[in-house]
């Protein structure tokens, strides 16, 4: 991805992101701020449509808000006109995606409580801030860096397509309000009566009730009307890890892990909640690791169980790919 010159001295700075909240005055927003709208679980919730414009006051209420729908953090600056009207390129693909993101707008030159908190992970995941727009995600109130500088739409759309399924993985599945001016952009719903359309949709909305049960049934039925149906078989494959890690209490599981390292059940109950937690390579590495040292049953098991989180990820992801090969070092 290309990147455009930029002057990295604007971003240095080490305020806590908790600290943002004792910018805001007590009568709310400051004056003039562009309004902060808010995230929402279910379209119609009552957001600023497909981009919201973030303030050190406001943006501490944005980011509890990505825990129910997810958001692509942009900073951009006026000297560097590019990354202001990329914004509305990355407003274009959450419209694209049937607003599954919202679009949270930095103005850096004017929020410097945003850059000062952000610039200790953008100095870790860039090394060196050299471009604008800074484009981040932002799931569950944690920050994943993305890219620097002006990106075109082709290269940007696989990135947020694995977001947003890392996204889905977690539970996060709300949706941002679309507002009346986005409503001409907006591309046509599937038809109604397209039941491959209904059966995902009903699945969505059931994760969003929480009913994962539901879920699982309708990504079931999709299945059974038709078999090559990719995203039912990827999304099933989520409802399924989703379900069997919600009862799961992580410190429990984590000692158990410690404790009894051989145990397969306790190994993959572990893997489970780091590939939940967002620590695919780790889940794979801890079954690959009891692969190399069980025989047998037990051996069989954590396979065929690396294999299930292979299916949730997607064999064209490169590190399934790559925890096959280790895979197959480890059987071989």
């Amino acid at each position: 991805m290309t990147q455009q010159p930029f002057n990295a001295a604007a971003l240095r700075g080490a305020v806590d992101l908790s600290a943002l909240s004792a910018r805001q005055p007590a009568g709310g927003p400051a004056a003039g701020a562009p309004p902060a709208g808010s995230l929402a679980g279910t379209a119609g919730a009552g957001t600023a449509g497909a981009v919201v414009h973030a303030t050190d006051a406001t943006f501490n209420d944005l980011l509890s808000g990505t825990s129910t729908v997810p958001a692509v953090l942009v900073l951009w600056a006026e000297q560097m006109p590019e990354s202001k009207v990329y914004v509305d390129t990355l407003a274009a693909l959450a419209r694209s995606f049937e607003a599954r993101f919202q679009v949270i707008a930095v103005d850096i030159a004017v929020n410097p409580g945003i850059v000062e908190a952000l610039t200790p992970m953008m100095q870790q995941a860039f090394q060196q801030v050299s471009a604008l727009p800074v484009v981040i995600g932002l799931l569950a109130g944690q920050p994943m860096p993305f890219f620097l500088g002006v990106q075109p739409p082709e290269q940007v759309r696989p990135l947020l397509e694995k977001f947003l399924e890392a996204a889905v993985a977690n539970g996060v599945t709300g949706r941002a309000a679309v507002g009346a001016d986005d409503a001409a952009d907006e591309q046509e719903p599937a038809p109604a009566d397209d039941p491959q359309s209904a059966l995902h949709q009903q699945a969505y909305d059931a994760i969003d009730r929480g009913d994962l049960d539901g879920a699982a049934t309708a990504y079931q039925q999709a299945l059974q009307e038709d078999p090559a149906d990719e995203d039912a078989r990827l999304g099933l494959g989520q409802v399924e890890l989703l379900r069997r890690t919600q009862p799961m209490d992580a410190a429990e599981v984590r000692q158990a892990a410690a404790d009894r390292p051989h145990e397969v059940s306790a190994q993959v109950a572990a893997a489970d909640l780091e590939f939940v937690g967002g620590h695919v390579e780790d889940a794979f590495a801890r079954l690959i690791d009891l692969v190399r040292v069980s025989a047998g049953e037990d051996r069989e098991a954590a396979r065929e169980h690396l294999l299930s989180l292979f299916e949730v990820v997607g064999g064209q992801d490169p590190r399934v790919a790559q925890a096959r090969r280790a895979l197959m070092s480890a059987l071989f």
